[in-house]
């Protein structure tokens, strides 16, 4: 039986997020410079984005670029911007027929204008579009986020536009980048690493981690299945016994 086959399409996650790591050495380990690595990645967004849609799956964030990235040397940073831009010109005519919505989360100033530019337009062409929710973390870093959050927060208590009692976990899920995306349910990380490096603090909090050996470049609709599979032999029980799910 094939892996798509052994999938029980009632108990799918909801929201899955990737760590797309590994380009570099996925480049190094084919003799190639590490640019190429991340030109090689297309492949692997566009077969997560269709596994997604095959399945049923409604939201995917792709961690794309996070704040630590741009440390990066100059030349790898203007060739990941470029690609950034190129990919948003030539895939955004598909993602639109498909129904997909483009969303992005992080800190959309520091891009340069024109893969900001090309990124806005593509979400409001999308933007009524009631597909799967495909969002990018770019220029993203989950510590500044809620750091963002807390300020916002402590502005409204100060000027007196919410008290003690308005303290929850709501208020938090209202002021963060995500706030009109529900919890994630599964979190992939490619490349063997199994660090969760600033990335959605907040939102895995009961999310099943999923690490595999797989370069990102190789990840395909076989690896995803894979995932989705292992997410499937999992007790979900968020903080209850086994007995207690199934009275």
């Amino acid at each position: 039986m094939s892996l798509e086959n052994q999938i029980d399409k009632d108990n799918l996650p909801n929201h899955v997020a990737i760590i797309m790591d590994g380009n570099g050495r996925w480049a190094k380990k084919n003799g190639k410079e590490r640019t190429f690595g991340h030109k090689s990645a297309l492949g692997a967004v566009r077969s997560s984005i269709e596994t997604c849609r095959k399945l049923g799956i409604q939201y995917l964030t792709l961690y794309a670029f996070s704040t630590e990235n741009w440390n990066r040397p100059k030349l790898e940073v203007t060739v990941l911007m470029t690609l950034l831009s190129s990919a948003i010109k030539n895939e955004i005519k598909e993602l639109h027929k498909n129904g997909i919505r483009l969303n992005v989360i992080g800190d959309m100033s520091k891009l340069p204008r024109k893969a900001n530019k090309d990124l806005t337009e593509a979400m409001e062409l999308t933007k009524d579009n009631t597909g799967c929710v495909l969002t990018l973390a770019l220029s993203y870093g989950s510590k500044e986020e809620l750091l963002s959050a807390i300020k916002t927060i402590a502005h409204q208590y100060k000027e007196g536009e919410i008290t003690d009692q308005d303290f929850n976990e709501e208020l938090v899920h209202k002021n963060l980048y995500t706030h009109d995306l529900p919890m994630v349910d599964l979190m992939i990380r490619t490349s063997g690493e199994t660090r969760i490096s600033n990335f959605l603090l907040w939102q895995i909090a009961y999310a099943e981690l999923y690490f595999t050996e797989v370069l990102w470049p190789d990840f395909n609709e076989e690896e995803f299945y894979k995932a989705i599979l292992n997410y499937q032999n999992r007790e979900r029980r968020f903080g209850k016994i086994s007995e207690q799910l199934t009275n």
